[in-house]
């Protein structure tokens, strides 16, 4: 908001220039709100048939570019069903309310130093409080659909985000203690240096483990697998949208891909040093700062993470669900905030060889993805010569 206040002409009175950076933040953040799942979709189904040995969309544009665009059209015009016995308000209302939940997130996320809606002294504590509307959101939806596999999904979420959104914030904890602020920006300020002073880095090898369980809690938040048991088409049809259709069916998944990218938005602010570069040689190219491109870069990796573990993972089941949060992820996040905190106040500065093993790991990481990924592009050419004879 800073920076498009200050590109508004300055003998403009203050009210409208602050009006003015207020409506274009949200314009531009519901435009990217409203638009970015179209890729992110495309992109799970191209993940998704290279990861399984599948070809993935093709028809529509070329190599299926557009079919995601035709898909959108399509399900514009369908009609809005609504159930016999059905709540219609509630059930218009739902839909509505996930995907503003999904939306506010964005208000305090830090793009660049100057590119960020509102920097609040709260913002992690406003992150988790926004989010918790998309689960009074898939309640609404199940109670109003007036069908019991619904609200069957309903309840199911009602569970599961309550119970992982404790180690979630646990996990959250430590980070606060390490920088003493709820501020996200400056979270991403305390991690200014490089890849090494990342706090992924920090305090090796605890903190990696933090990272873990925020983002494997962060994946039961946005329902993914192998967390979806509140769809479970297997066993409940769709869960709660069961009896939804049309563009009110598409508001769910555009408010799931927008939770994707907020969960992995955030763990790239706390975990990966936000918009930092991983090296400050590359933080700019000129008087052209490129902190937006890294964040964004960030997080479309860590979405492309649970993409991966979606086509890889199967399904839990309930019990196996709520045994991993309370008896797992629980006192393993309550171990680390004890650990972390001593350490804050024992070694504030971190590990002496905690500005060591970063660049390493990276680079270890990223070569076997290299290799791994050849490997599998080699495999699926050769299938597709072996078909083809």
């Amino acid at each position: 908001m800073d920076f498009i206040y200050g590109l508004l002409p300055a003998d403009l009175p203050t009210w409208v220039r602050v009006l003015g950076a207020g409506i274009a933040c949200a314009v531009i953040g519901v435009t990217a709100m409203a638009l970015g799942p179209l890729l992110y979709v495309y992109a799970e189904t191209k993940v998704a048939g290279f990861m399984q040995d599948r070809i993935g969309p093709k028809r529509v544009g070329p190599h299926g570019l557009l079919q995601t665009v035709a898909d959108a059209v399509k399900l514009l015009f369908k009609e809005a069903i609504y159930p016999a016995g059905a709540d219609k308000k509630l059930f218009i209302l739902a839909p509505c309310l996930v995907v503003v939940g999904a939306f506010l997130s964005f208000v305090v996320l830090p793009f660049g130093s100057r590119m960020q809606a509102v920097d609040l002294n709260i913002g992690l504590f406003y992150v988790v409080a926004v989010s918790s509307l998309s689960t009074v959101g898939l309640i609404m939806a199940g109670w109003a659909s007036n069908n019991k596999y619904a609200l069957f999904g309903a309840m199911r979420s009602a569970a599961q985000i309550v119970s992982y959104e404790i180690p979630a914030m646990m996990s959250l904890l430590t980070i606060v203690m390490i920088v003493g602020s709820l501020s996200l920006q400056e979270v991403v300020w305390a991690q200014q240096g490089g890849l090494q002073s990342w706090f992924l880095f920090r305090f090796f090898p605890i903190m990696p483990v933090v990272a873990i369980v925020f983002f494997t809690a962060g994946l039961a938040e946005c329902n993914r697998a192998p967390f979806d048991i509140p769809e479970a088409e297997s066993e409940l049809v769709a869960g709660f949208h069961t009896e939804y259709s049309g563009f009110f069916f598409a508001m769910f998944f555009m408010a799931e891909y927008t939770e994707m990218l907020v969960i992995s938005a955030v763990t790239s602010v706390l975990f990966l040093g936000g918009w930092w570069a991983p090296h400050p040689a590359l933080q700019q190219i000129g008087s052209v700062g490129l902190g937006p491109f890294w964040l964004i870069a960030k997080a479309w990796f860590l979405m492309f993470v649970m993409m991966w573990l979606r086509w890889t993972l199967p399904r839990l089941r309930v019990d196996q669900l709520m045994y991993v949060a309370w008896k797992v992820l629980l006192p393993i996040g309550l171990t680390l905030v004890v650990l972390v905190g001593g350490l804050v106040l024992w070694f504030p500065d971190g590990f002496a060889w905690d500005g060591w093993v970063g660049w390493p790991l990276t680079l270890a990481l990223f070569g076997f993805l290299f290799v791994v990924m050849q490997r599998a592009i080699r495999w699926s050419r050769k299938r597709a010569v072996e078909m083809a004879a």
